[in-house]
């Protein structure tokens, strides 16, 4: 029997990424006040938010600096627009600040409300870059398989997941998807890593000759792709598929959306990752996810070209009625100044190693296959069979099961693609947090190996 408040919450409201048809049935879990890394719900239960909310609350909740920040500029100046030259403090100190952050040299910050958002303004920038440089057929994107760039119909193109395509009619023309760089599923039999990425960059290289290069414009990946899993890429991938990028003059986007901000360790996770991209996209714990901002990084390269075509067609014909919001802007500055002052990065570095060795211990789970993961976030791949990598019938929802039992653990972690779980807490988790997470998560591990031996889906 559903609660009024959940009563209420299934005749009013879409939830994005549910299915629409089981929540009627079971209402959702209706949270009301956060503190630390620990959420509460209407019932008064406290959850460890093991996902940050949605990779994005890197300093936890109750944050009174980010509170007063908000207010502070609410009071003072709550809305302008930096449309047709007008502009204010908050943005420009932001971008200011960005620049001076950047893992490579950055011209100019264009803001937006999402990391979707700067993903879509980011094909728009790439395509207009190229008709200012007389390239007008060099337009082509090329994703990867189980990468995620955002639900817009340009950023839900260059997702490389099913779910986000079936029967959205996705992707557009002009996206292409190479190979996924998850060694584990894709690897040959005694392929090492190395080996792996050679192989995957030369799949790249030989997508770009088929598609034929003067078509091909940009790449566009994540350091360490999140939403499809929580994929870490061998460390020699990145500078092998730099080399064909250079080698056919391809623009190359990082999505720092997640990894930006310290979850690797590091301000951004190109730098973890021997990654140096054009232009970067941001956005989730840019604001701590207290207020919705995104942005693009953008290159002198490519803000040359858009200086041209502004003076040629009399206006730059892009932007957001909230692009720079000033509120957003204030509190993505305070955000940034808390992450120098508390050396926020360095005490992410401090406990990655106790997080890396509960993550690592959990493939001694029977029901563990792989446990991924670099800095504070990981991706626990559960499987049928640890020898032969058989995976779960999808229809089963192993790993989602999974999540339900955390849940009841008093823990918050997400099902993916894969019968994967994937956990990114908040970068404030303390070290007895860190292992209370772990704890509570191998309860639920070991209760969905006790149904899956029960309704006789794994051999006893």
């Amino acid at each position: 029997m559903l609660t009024n408040l959940q009563a209420r919450d299934v005749e009013t409201l879409v939830h994005p990424y549910t299915n629409l048809a089981t929540i009627r049935d079971t209402g959702p879990l209706i949270l009301e006040r956060g503190q630390g890394v620990w959420v509460h719900d209407v019932d008064g239960k406290p959850y460890l938010e093991g996902m940050a909310g949605l990779w994005c609350t890197a300093l936890g909740y109750g944050n009174e600096e980010l509170v007063d920040a908000a207010a502070a500029q609410m009071r003072k100046l709550p809305f302008t627009h930096i449309f047709g030259g007008k502009s204010h403090d908050p943005a420009i100190d932001l971008a200011e600040k960005l620049k001076e952050m950047a893992p490579v040299p950055i011209s100019k910050v264009f803001f937006t409300n999402s990391g979707s958002e700067a993903n879509d303004t980011q094909m728009k920038l790439v395509w207009y870059m190229n008709n200012a440089l007389g390239r007008p057929n060099k337009k082509k994107i090329i994703s990867r398989v189980r990468a995620y760039h955002g639900v817009t119909i340009a950023s839900a193109s260059l997702t490389g997941l099913a779910g986000n395509h079936n029967d959205f009619d996705l992707p557009i023309a002009g996206v292409r998807h190479t190979t996924c760089p998850h060694h584990y599923r894709g690897a040959l039999p005694g392929e090492s890593e190395e080996d792996f990425a050679t192989r995957l960059a030369a799949d790249l290289e030989a997508l770009i000759l088929a598609e034929g290069p003067d078509t091909v414009a940009t790449f566009i990946a994540e350091p360490v792709m999140g939403a499809g899993g929580v994929i870490v890429p061998p460390k020699t991938y990145y500078p092998k598929i730099q080399a064909v990028l250079a080698k056919y003059d391809v623009f190359f986007i990082g999505d720092e959306v997640i990894t930006g901000f310290g979850r690797l360790g590091t301000a951004f996770g190109s730098e973890a990752m021997e990654m140096q991209p054009d232009s970067i996209s941001i956005a989730k714990a840019l604001s701590s996810a207290y207020q919705p901002i995104g942005a693009v990084m953008i290159p002198e390269r490519m803000y040359e070209a858009m200086l041209e075509e502004s003076r040629k067609l009399g206006s730059f014909g892009h932007g957001f009625t909230y692009s720079g919001h000033p509120v957003a802007a204030a509190v993505a500055l305070k955000t940034l100044e808390i992450y120098e002052r508390e050396s926020v990065f360095e005490r992410v570095r401090a406990k990655i190693p106790q997080f890396d060795a509960r993550r690592a211990a959990l493939e001694d789970h029977p029901l563990v296959g792989e446990a991924r993961g670099k800095g504070l976030v990981a991706g626990i791949e559960l499987v049928a069979d640890k020898l032969s990598k058989r995976q779960f019938d999808p229809k089963l929802g192993v790993a989602a099961k999974c999540v339900a039992f955390a849940q009841a653990e008093g823990l918050i972690v997400r099902s993916v693609f894969s019968d994967a779980i994937t956990i990114c807490p908040p970068l404030v988790i303390s070290p007895a947090e860190i292992d209370e997470l772990f704890d509570r998560l191998t309860r639920a591990l070991d209760k969905t190996l006790d149904w899956a031996l029960r309704e006789q889906h794994l051999a006893a």
